[in-house]
């Protein structure tokens, strides 16, 4: 059976279509919306959303994204690639059981050390209307990415890569949380691998059809 990713990419799936696309696997998108991003989620002729029916019955914890594989199912966007990258994405996935503790170990790292203040960047320099954004909270999140931004750009300055010496799920994965602080420029001036990084890794084909699509799909 061909797997299934649900979730637009204006969600978290953008990690999973972005690495499907890298792995050349072929996969169905199911583009279900976030509920709270719809006046009328009970509209008859409303889309698939996180609360429908239809998509409880996949993942019952009512988040995108999710996926499916035969009768695997998976929840977690980070997980969803780390499998991913083991089953289908060949030199994207670990050589040895090393290195998939090291894909593992810097996923989870920037999941919790990184993510939440990236989005406080994210939504408060950005994504919120200006009447509600907090500006004390963004320069809080942006003090408390210093010291990782440092630890990350060490890490990329042997080879420019995560693990392997190579482009693995890991630069994927933190990749895609890394660039919510894109509104932190400071944070890219004073880490100069890392603004090296996230834009060689942007400039790849894969990210650059991920970003079309969601692009195309609704603000």
């Amino acid at each position: 059976m061909m797997i299934t990713i649900y979730g637009v990419l204006r969600s978290r799936a953008s990690r999973n279509v972005w690495l499907a696309y890298e792995a050349g696997v072929e996969f169905r998108h199911v583009p279900v919306i976030q509920v709270y991003r719809l006046a009328e989620p009970d509209a008859p002729d409303a889309p698939m959303h996180t609360a429908s029916a239809a998509f409880l019955q996949v993942n019952p914890n009512a988040q995108v994204p999710c996926m499916t594989d035969g009768d695997l199912v998976l929840s977690e966007s980070l997980a969803m690639n780390l499998y991913l990258a083991k089953a289908y994405g060949g030199a994207l996935g670990p050589a040895n059981l090393a290195e998939d503790g090291q894909m593992a170990m810097w996923s989870l790292w920037a999941a919790t050390g990184v993510e939440p203040h990236s989005l406080s960047i994210l939504y408060n320099r950005l994504a919120k209307p200006v009447a509600e954004r907090d500006a004390a909270a963004a320069d809080a999140a942006e003090a408390a990415l210093r010291a990782p931004f440092a630890v990350l750009d060490k890490a990329l300055a042997a080879t420019g890569y995560l693990v392997g010496g190579r482009f693995t799920v890991a630069d994927i994965n933190v990749a895609e949380i890394i660039r919510y602080a894109v509104a932190a420029p400071a944070l890219f001036e004073a880490n100069p691998h890392v603004k090296a990084w996230l834009a060689a890794c942007h400039a790849r084909p894969a990210f650059q059809r991920m970003w079309a699509g969601r692009d195309a799909e609704p603000a």
